[in-house]
C-alpha cells in the first residue's frame, strides 16, 4: 500500500492571483484616502483654531457652527488617515471601512459646500474615486 502525499490538488481550491489593476486600484485608493485624509485634517484644524476662517452663507438649512464642522472634519480625516495606512498594508478591514468612510466623508462634504465650495467639491470627487477603486473586482481580498 502506497503511502498517501499531498500534492496541489489536494490543498483545496487554490487562490487566484490578485491582478495589476486590482493592486494597482488599492495602492491608488490607500494613497487617495490617506491624501484625503490629511485635507480633511488640515480643514478641521483651519475650522478649530480660527472659526472666521471659513466664509458662511446665510439661509442654509444645514447650519452648524464651523467649530463644529472643524471638528467633524478633524474626526474623518484621522480615520481616514488610519484607514489608508491599514491599506497600504491590504488588510481586508482597511478596505471596508474605506468604502464606508469615503461615503461618509461625501457626504460629509456635501453638507460642507456652503462654507468652501471649491475645496469641498474636490474632496467628493477625491472620495468617489476612492470608493470607485476600491469597489473594483478583486480589490479587497476576504
Amino acid at each position: 500500500m502506497a503511502a498517501h502525499t499531498f500534492d496541489d490538488a489536494d490543498a483545496g481550491p487554490s487562490e487566484q492571483p490578485v491582478s495589476g489593476w486590482a493592486v494597482g486600484g488599492i495602492s491608488f485608493a490607500a494613497s487617495i484616502l490617506t491624501l484625503v485624509g490629511g485635507f480633511q485634517v488640515v480643514s478641521g484644524l483651519a475650522a478649530i483654531i480660527n472659526d472666521q476662517f471659513f466664509v458662511i452663507s446665510r439661509n442654509y438649512a444645514f447650519d452648524l457652527d464651523v467649530s463644529t464642522w472643524g471638528w467633524v472634519h478633524l474626526i474623518l480625516g484621522v480615520l481616514l488617515l488610519v484607514t489608508g495606512i491599514g491599506l497600504f498594508g491590504r488588510r481586508a478591514w482597511a478596505g471596508v471601512t474605506g468604502i464606508f468612510l469615503a461615503m461618509l466623508s461625501a457626504f460629509a462634504n456635501f453638507f460642507f459646500i456652503p462654507y468652501y465650495p471649491f475645496w469641498a467639491l474636490l474632496v467628493i470627487a477625491l472620495d468617489v474615486w476612492v470608493i470607485w477603486s476600491l469597489t473594483r473586482p478583486s480589490a479587497i481580498k476576504t
